[in-house]
């Protein structure tokens, strides 16, 4: 192609047959003017080109919001983890405190089994019962797990109370003292006398306690007692204040 600038002398100069170069020349000539190129091919190219712009833009801003939304997350993931772990060790100092103080001595201790990710694995309960071993809380016996859970309620009521509590016979497997102990710290400690009052002061520590009991220095601290029995093939209840009576009628 080259060729197509030169004149027919300096041609003639280059090349011995000029006539038939002047020949292929013309045949080149024909075969580009035969040529038909589909000048639809630059429209569909700005097409695809501002398909794939408006992609990658669509592209850039789902990436944009998947960072953010990540990034959402694990600030989520650090707060729920902080809250955990302030919540988890106010709990288990109030766990040791209760337990010590239920038991006359004992001591208590949750521990966490991945102390890295908290929530994949969970929480281990061991307690040591007065003058006895530490012991993971399935091994105990009825008496010390009823014991050792209610001192975990109370703690978890302490760092987050709970209005009502139902409770069926709790007791059944305490002996005397500890059942004593029990309903004299509900009593006094988690109800209060200020919810007995409705005063101030503590009463956003104060719960109700609804528990079925067949223990008489359980139900005797109640200040309500609901009691149920049978006659003549019929259930009835009967209900009583005690604080209606004086002491020395309930005592006699």
């Amino acid at each position: 192609l080259a060729f197509l600038s030169l004149s027919a002398d300096e041609l003639a100069a280059q090349f011995d047959d000029v006539e038939a170069l002047s020949t292929e020349i013309a045949q080149l000539q024909g075969t580009i003017a035969s040529m038909k190129p589909d000048m639809s091919a630059l429209e569909a190219y700005k097409e695809k080109h501002a398909e794939y712009i408006s992609k990658q833009e669509h592209l850039d801003t789902l990436t944009t919001e998947r960072d953010t939304q990540r990034a959402s997350h694990d600030e989520l993931r650090k707060k729920r983890l902080h809250e955990f772990m302030a919540g988890f060790n106010v709990i288990s100092l109030k766990l040791k405190e209760l337990y010590q103080m239920i038991t006359l001595g004992g001591d208590a201790e949750l521990e966490l089994i991945d102390s890295l990710d908290p929530f994949t694995e969970g929480i281990i309960f061991s307690v040591r019962p007065p003058k006895k071993s530490w012991k993971n809380i399935v091994n105990l016996s009825g008496g010390e797990k009823t014991l050792s859970s209610l001192a975990l309620i109370f703690a978890l009521h302490a760092y987050k109370p709970t209005p009502i509590y139902v409770m069926d016979e709790i007791d059944a497997a305490l002996d005397f003292k500890n059942v004593s102990i029990i309903g004299h710290y509900i009593k006094d400690h988690v109800v209060g006398q200020n919810a007995r009052n409705g005063s101030g002061g503590g009463a956003s520590r104060c719960a109700q306690f609804i528990i079925i009991s067949l223990r008489n220095n359980m139900f005797e601290l109640s200040d309500r007692l609901v009691g149920i029995y049978k006659t003549q093939n019929t259930t009835k209840s009967i209900t009583i204040n005690p604080s209606a009576f004086p002491t020395s009628a309930l005592t006699a």
